[in-house]
């Protein structure tokens, strides 16, 4: 595959000319369902995180509120569709467990949590670069992960496609077509921004999200990038 580059449709950058994403990836990963390695890594993560924070307190967190009031801007209730770093750590902090899926989904899962950043995973050889972020065009069809039938998406709506398909209604659901399953072999990371968060918070949820996939499942990490709606 190519290396990573990203296109800002004019639009996006013109209404939200903060807005960045984080890009990296991991080759030569081994996914399992489960190991040892990720049990050990949730149990010490769900301690942490339940030592710094109080989930009546959460929506007052600095980013919690950035990805809120970003959420607010797409016409997307933050409190029926949460964004997923909020969701996963409210779950944990309400004395839940996250959900098993596969060692390399629950790694970025857990750097998705404990940042607060939303965080998707790709497995690198089902894409077709260069990305986009753009509006959706209206009646494109999308299939998310669990979805049984395609949606129709409205030209509201904010995607990261490739040339081939929507990849993520940005930044709460992730196509089916191009997840991670137990035969992936490389992987592609993406963390989403909004207006108040920085670079330096993309750049180190992505790094950390390929430091606990390689913890759990092996692998070589790449570069990791940030680009910006308006770069310099």
């Amino acid at each position: 595959m190519q290396s990573v580059t990203v296109h800002w449709c004019a639009e996006v950058s013109s209404k939200f000319p903060q807005l960045a994403i984080s890009i990296g990836t991991i080759n030569n990963v081994v996914v399992e369902k489960e190991n040892q390695k990720v049990k050990e890594l949730k149990k010490a993560l769900f301690t942490e995180v339940r030592a710094q924070h109080n989930v009546e307190e959460l929506r007052e967190n600095p980013t919690v509120r950035a990805y809120r009031d970003f959420y607010w801007k797409l016409n997307i209730d933050p409190t029926k569709t949460r964004p997923s770093g909020e969701a996963l750590l409210r779950r944990v902090l309400r004395g839940d467990e996250l959900p098993t899926i596969s060692t390399a989904v629950d790694a970025y899962n857990l750097a998705s949590m404990k940042t607060i950043i939303p965080i998707s995973g790709f497995d690198r050889d089902t894409l077709h670069p260069p990305f986009n972020v753009r509006f959706a065009e209206n009646g494109e069809t999308f299939i998310g992960i669990g979805m049984q039938k395609p949606v129709a998406l409205a030209s509201n709506m904010l995607v990261l496609a490739d040339t081939k398909r929507v990849l993520c209604i940005y930044p709460h659901r992730d196509a089916d077509q191009t997840k991670i399953t137990l035969k992936t072999k490389n992987i592609l990371i993406v963390a989403y921004g909004a207006p108040g968060i920085t670079h330096q918070q993309l750049e180190g949820a992505v790094e950390l999200a390929l430091e606990y996939i390689g913890m759990c499942c092996g692998g070589e990490i790449g570069t990791i990038k940030v680009f910006s709606s308006t770069p310099k």
